[in-house]
């Protein structure tokens, strides 16, 4: 069926999905009784605003901030309702930990270990710049698959992943204009083009691109050394400063993507991305639908104007069968 655009997105959390639309988000979880916990929230950008950061590159840095921040309100709704006990639900504070540790370690791992590493193997970033850069980003690359890898074989991240299975396969159905019902959702791909999955991906390619035409050597000759360890931490500076511009530019290729699916062009550049979503995605069951389906309407009834603005919590159905 043919397609229509939609600025709909969502993301997985603790057993459940959050969905965001143009004007709120909503967070349906499933509680440990089966019933499942919605809310339903104003969505307030900074675009709103300021129009200036609408423009393209720009917007997809703001758009990724505010994404981070939505995504820890999202998992702190998620924990304070999945747990069955209150030691095993997560405090906002703990939420917070957990996020910038997460980002901590993805500095760690697919920015500063892959710049050590190639330096190690290549010699320093101005010795041989192109092959450094090179070997730099496909380490990235190799870091990101391993790491991917590795939490797949979690059995609770296993769970969260048939979560993102069951997100893509509902937004699926709605573009198609298909009812929104377990049956129909179920006949989709856990695939698609707009994952957060295949914007990292593209990041990491684009700062290969990026990171090459960076003169890190101009710069260290503008201070005065030539020494290995201060032109690897220049090295490592610039990739976490220029992080912002490579993010924005990733989400102007996504975002096109999105417009565009059928495009033969689109097709190959994300075929690389849509591959790895086999790992980060799992074939939902029914239940995990029912969640998805309960956060897509709520985002769906204020976008179509059938709902008044909304910030509240509500349990709204118990799980059947």
């Amino acid at each position: 069926m043919p397609i229509k655009h939609t600025h709909i997105g969502g993301q997985a959390v603790l057993e459940g999905i959050m969905m965001r639309g143009k004007h709120n988000w909503a967070v349906a979880v499933r509680k440990a009784d089966g019933s499942i916990h919605l809310e339903a929230h104003d969505l307030k950008t900074a675009v709103s605003k300021r129009p200036w950061l609408g423009k393209p590159v720009i917007r997809g840095v703001v758009g990724l901030y505010e994404t981070l921040v939505l995504a820890m309100k999202a998992f702190s709704i998620s924990a304070e309702h999945a747990g069955e006990t209150e030691e095993e639900k997560l405090s906002s504070k703990e939420i917070a930990l957990s996020m910038t540790l997460g980002v901590g370690l993805a500095v760690l791992l697919f920015i500063i270990l892959p710049a050590v590493a190639t330096n190690l193997l290549v010699g320093g970033a101005t010795e041989r710049p192109f092959t450094w850069n090179i070997v730099d980003g496909v380490l990235r690359v190799v870091a990101f698959f391993l790491y991917i890898w590795a939490i797949s074989r979690m059995r609770d991240i296993q769970r969260v992943f048939a979560y993102h299975g069951a997100e893509h396969k509902t937004i699926h159905a709605y573009e198609r204009g298909l009812p929104l019902e377990p049956r129909v959702i179920q006949e989709h791909t856990t695939l698609h083009v707009r994952c957060g999955t295949s914007f990292l991906l593209m990041v990491m390619v684009i700062a290969i691109v990026v990171f090459s035409l960076v003169p890190v050597r101009a710069i260290t000759d503008l201070m005065g050394t030539d020494h290995r360890l201060v032109v690897l931490s220049v090295a490592i500076g610039l990739r976490i400063v220029l992080l912002p511009l490579i993010a924005g530019l990733a989400y102007e290729v996504i975002k096109w993507a999105g417009k565009t699916p059928d495009n033969p062009i689109v097709k190959v550049v994300l075929w690389p991305g849509l591959q790895l979503q086999r790992m980060t995605t799992r074939e939902p069951d029914e239940s995990m639908v029912e969640i998805a389906v309960t956060a897509m309407k709520a985002v769906i009834e204020r976008e179509e104007g059938e709902s008044p603005p909304a910030d509240v919590g509500t349990d709204v159905a118990i799980a059947g069968g």
